[in-house]
C-alpha cells in the first residue's frame, strides 16, 4: 500500500510516518521545509495545485493522511489570507487530487471547530468556531466531505516526546522549564483533551487499516484544564509543581479567542476501535515518559 503523508515533519505527521514505516507500507513523507526523518521524503507545497498534482501523479497513493496545516491560532487571526491558503485552499488541492487517484483520505482537524460553551463534544455536535483557525479547519472539513471515501480525525492539544518541525509542544516546553527550575504561568480556565501523538497515530493507523469512514474524535480520553494538566506533567516526571503558577485567560496576551472548553467525547472511538483506544491522561503521560527516558 502506498501511503502519502502531508506535514510529515510535524508533531503528528512525524510520529505517524514512524509508525507507518514499521508496518512496512510504502511511506511517502511530504514536507515543505523541514525534511522528515521517516519515509521517502517528497518536497511539495500543498497550497500549490500544480505541485500537489505532480506529487500525486508520481506516487499514486492508495491512502493520504493530510496533516499539513497552519496551527498557530494567533497567526491565523492576524494573517487570515495565509491561514485560508494553507488550511483551506491546500485541502481543496489535496481533496481534488485524492478524488482523481481514488485515494482514501484521512484529514486531521481540531477541537477548535467548536465554540467551547459546553465541552465534551461528540462527533455529531454542531461546530461553531470562535476564531479564524477553527473556521479554516471547519471549512476544510466541508471540502473533505465531498469525497466518497474519507475520514476526518479531530484531536486536541497534541503533544509528544520530541520537537517537530523546529517547534516545541506544550508538554516539552513545560518539561524544559521545570527542569531548569523556572517559574511559569498556566491558565486554569481552559479545558481540553490532551492528545499524545503516539496514541493518536496508532488510532489513525487502525482507521486506515480498517478503512473506517466518517468523523472520529481521536484525542486523549481525559477532559482536563491546562493548569491541572501541567501539574500532572510535573508529578509524572517528578519535577517541582510549585513552579507552576495559576492564572486566568484574561491575563494572557492572546490575539485570538480560545474556546473555554473544547474537550472531546471519545466514546465513538472507544467503542469502534479494537486495537488502539484513546488513553486516559495518566497512561498517556507514563507512555511519554517511557519514550523520553533514553534522552533524560
Amino acid at each position: 500500500m502506498r501511503l502519502l503523508i502531508t506535514g510529515a515533519s510535524g508533531l503528528f505527521g512525524s510520529k505517524f510516518a514512524e509508525i507507518a514505516a514499521t508496518k512496512k507500507y510504502e511511506v511517502y513523507a511530504g514536507y515543505l521545509r523541514d525534511r522528515p526523518s521517516c519515509g521517502v521524503p517528497i518536497q511539495f507545497d500543498v497550497s500549490d495545485k500544480n505541485q500537489v498534482d505532480m506529487a500525486f501523479k508520481k506516487i499514486s497513493p492508495d491512502v493520504v493522511v493530510h496533516a499539513a496545516a497552519l496551527t498557530d491560532v494567533d497567526k491565523c487571526e492576524l494573517n487570515k489570507k495565509l491561514a485560508w491558503k494553507i488550511n483551506v485552499e491546500a485541502t481543496k488541492n489535496i481533496v481534488e487530487a485524492a478524488k482523481r487517484s481514488y485515494s482514501f483520505l484521512v484529514c486531521i482537524s481540531s477541537d477548535y471547530v467548536f465554540n467551547g460553551k459546553t465541552g465534551f463534544y461528540r462527533e455529531t455536535d454542531r461546530p461553531d468556531p470562535i476564531n479564524y483557525y477553527g473556521f479554516t479547519k471547519l471549512s476544510a472539513e466541508g471540502l473533505v466531505k465531498n469525497l466518497r471515501e474519507y475520514c476526518i480525525v479531530r484531536a486536541s492539544v497534541i503533544y509528544g516526546s520530541t520537537p517537530a518541525a523546529g517547534k516545541i509542544n506544550f508538554v516539552l516546553w513545560l518539561f524544559n522549564k521545570l527542569k531548569r527550575n523556572e517559574q511559569l504561568n498556566v491558565v486554569t480556565d481552559q479545558w481540553n483533551s490532551p492528545t499524545l501523538n503516539t496514541n493518536m497515530a496508532e488510532m489513525t493507523m487502525e482507521i486506515i487499516e480498517r478503512k473506517l469512514a466518517g468523523t472520529f474524535h481521536l484525542s486523549g480520553a481525559t477532559r482536563i484544564n491546562r493548569y491541572d494538566f501541567a501539574k500532572l506533567v510535573a508529578q509524572t516526571f517528578k519535577l517541582d509543581s510549585d513552579l507552576i503558577r495559576p492564572i486566568t485567560s484574561a491575563k494572557c496576551s492572546w490575539f485570538a479567542n480560545r474556546p473555554r472548553d473544547s474537550s472531546l467525547d471519545t466514546a465513538k472511538a472507544q467503542e469502534v476501535l479494537e486495537n488502539s483506544k484513546p488513553l486516559p491522561i495518566n497512561q498517556a503521560l507514563e507512555r511519554m515518559k517511557q519514550e523520553l527516558t533514553p534522552f533524560m
